[in-house]
């Protein structure tokens, strides 16, 4: 049974439950899991395939939170790469969490707990122990007026309404000393997540994203460890498509497949 819960209380649903809006089936990893995701609404895309894929490359053990898990596809991901690990997530709208918890059920992974509350509020609103673990694809936005109103729906997962910083802040005060925090964004936005997080984290290891080989990286996926002092290590990049026939590069497809992993 799906451990419900909210910042009030704790409650269960034995089965998928129906989101507000109409949703639609997703499969990931070549079939491995099945998402029930809104038609319209924000949808596990790259980005959160390659965040499942870059924590599988740590090997957790232990506990591990997604902030702003959404409909709950990245970690469900993760899941299935990491049987043994135990995974929470913390969704602000409840229609997703609902969602989450569904497609928790429908996997059939009853030590998956999916939590309704805001990043905003802090860690500590949530009445845990820390995480080994704490990992996020949150919203690329601060502003909204530096992009065209996104669909309704999606605004949500496109806006951050407290800023990069309040998401930073809850990552740190969620992991334990010693514990990873991983994040996918922007790559215009690196200098922002290093200075956020090198009050309390270090061992910095950053992994550029870019579309072809010959442009510059869209995205980072950016990974510390709480108290770490090594030093900050720029890997090789992930390039997404390459030039012939292929819609991804070979690496790319065997880690949408689920066949490889992203490692540090």
């Amino acid at each position: 049974m799906i451990r419900k819960q909210s910042l009030m209380g704790t409650e269960t649903a034995s089965s998928p439950v129906d989101c507000a809006t109409e949703t639609t089936p997703t499969h990931l990893l070549g079939g491995r899991v099945k998402v029930m995701q809104p038609a319209k609404g924000y949808r596990i895309g790259m980005d959160g395939a390659l965040l499942a894929a870059a924590c599988a490359g740590l090997a957790p053990r232990g506990k591990a939170l997604e902030l702003g898990c959404g409909a709950g596809g990245a970690m469900l991901s993760l899941k299935a790469r990491c049987p043994d690990l135990a995974l929470t997530g913390i969704e602000r709208e409840p229609a997703y969490a609902e969602l989450a918890r569904g497609n928790a059920a429908l996997n059939s992974h009853d030590d998956v707990t999916v939590m309704t509350g805001d990043i905003g509020a802090g860690f500590k609103t949530l009445g845990l122990d820390r995480f080994d673990l704490v990992f996020s694809n949150p919203p690329f936005f601060d502003d909204p007026d530096t992009l065209r109103p996104p669909h309704e729906a999606k605004r949500p997962a496109w806006i951050a309404d407290d800023g990069l910083g309040a998401w930073l802040d809850f990552a740190l005060a969620a992991v334990k000393d010693g514990g990873d925090i991983v994040f996918i964004h922007r790559a215009d936005r690196l200098g922002d997540i290093l200075t956020g997080l090198s009050s309390k984290a270090g061992s910095f290891r950053v992994r550029p994203i870019q579309p072809f080989i010959e442009k510059n990286a869209k995205r980072i996926l950016v990974c510390g460890k709480r108290l770490g002092k090594a030093p900050l290590r720029l890997l090789p990049p992930l390039v997404l498509h390459d030039q012939g026939n292929r819609k991804h590069t070979p690496e790319v497809e065997a880690i949408l497949r689920g066949e490889e992993v992203l490692g540090w």
